[in-house]
């Protein structure tokens, strides 16, 4: 079986007191072009938030390179078959607790080749209960995965990838996840780039909580979930 994680700023479900996820609503893969991010910037490189989390937790690794060694060398039927298992057991841990069904995938790695993208393709179609969203700096998985009703999907862009996002934006109408060094350098590129600054994402500004009675800082967000706007983040958090 593929292990879910639990990841406080995208749970669906949260504890009472607001301080942690109750329901594991996201799934990773261990990161870097030596493994599932084919895609991967030298700017994301270096700010990797999900890649630095695996060289200090153990227990963290040892997940994600369990569902990477059950799906790096699968066929196309055992990644579906995989993926639809795991969702299955989110569902059902959905219902028990009455909770929206909310998955974001890969909070760790991407789509890490055609075959794969077109098998979570599968999972996203079959599954129309589910709202899906997700990331990608693979063009080739967001043109495979571009138009899915119950999916909300971003490309990451950074300077280093830009102009790939912006003809994806321009041809393909799909929506831009932009890291700058701060939010008004964001913003004046994007508005160079595509016409809109975008949304900046409001926990990355500090001005939500990343988890809280009221819920965690995506879904009580909303952007990124449901794929209102295009969307600017900031390394430096300013």
């Amino acid at each position: 079986m593929l292990k879910r994680s639990m990841d406080r700023k995208v749970a669906n479900a949260v504890s009472p007191n607001g301080k942690t996820a109750t329901i594991a609503n996201t799934f990773g893969l261990p990161a870097g072009k030596d493994f599932s991010c084919p895609g991967q910037t030298p700017t994301c490189a270096k700010v990797c938030y999900a890649g630095k989390l695996e060289k200090v937790y153990k227990g963290v690794r040892d997940v994600l390179m369990h569902n990477w060694n059950l799906l790096k060398d699968a066929d196309h039927d055992t990644m579906e078959n995989l993926l639809q298992a795991m969702i299955d057991d989110f569902k059902k841990d959905c219902d028990k607790r009455g909770a929206e069904k909310l998955f974001r995938c890969h909070w760790d790695g991407d789509f890490f080749s055609d075959e794969y993208a077109f098998a979570w393709k599968h999972i996203f179609l079959n599954n129309p209960d589910v709202q899906f969203w997700v990331y990608t700096r693979v063009p080739s998985a967001a043109i495979i995965l571009k138009d899915i009703d119950n999916l909300s999907l971003y490309f990451s862009a950074d300077s280093d990838n830009i102009k790939t996002a912006v003809e994806l934006k321009q041809n393909h109408g799909i929506k831009m996840a932009y890291l700058a060094q701060n939010f008004a350098i964001g913003k004046e590129d994007m508005l160079k780039m595509i016409g809109t600054a975008g949304v900046p994402c409001p926990e990355n500004a500090k001005k939500i909580p990343l988890i809280s009675q009221s819920g965690s800082a995506c879904v009580t967000c909303g952007q990124c979930v449901y794929n209102r706007n295009d969307i600017r983040f900031s390394a430096s958090k300013k």
